[in-house]
């Protein structure tokens, strides 16, 4: 059974290194749960994605939470989901508290326009 701790560590990781849009975050999870650690086997991996696929929502985020759920139960799911979400939460938190408190101001302005260009090259 794999430890809460490898859990912990393993799927904050994910999380802070899972940019790029679900099918990069898919392979980051394959590598991290399916290459690296052999927490799954290829054939489980791949059923579980197919079954997120079908239901409707963010596939990446249900896989993370499925996979912590197989591992160590809903405790297990819960912590995986949390922390796969965690630090794209905090980082946007910080950047609304960021704009709202100090946005008015020209020198911050100047840095949320190329926050913005930035987040809007991302999306397009």
């Amino acid at each position: 059974m794999t430890p809460f701790s490898q859990l912990f560590t393993t799927f904050l990781r994910i999380g802070l290194l899972s940019f790029g849009g679900p099918a990069a975050q898919i392979a980051l999870l394959h590598r991290e749960i399916v290459e690296a650690r052999q927490w799954l086997t290829e054939r489980q991996y791949l059923q579980a994605l197919s079954f997120c696929m079908l239901l409707p929502g963010p596939e990446a985020m249900q896989l993370a939470t499925w996979i912590g759920w197989r591992l160590r139960g809903t405790m297990g799911g819960l912590i995986a989901g949390g922390l796969f979400v965690l630090p794209g939460a905090v980082l946007i938190a910080v950047l609304a508290l960021a704009y709202s408190s100090y946005g008015a101001r020209p020198e911050v302005a100047g840095l949320m326009l190329g926050v913005k260009a930035t987040v809007i090259a991302l999306v397009a």
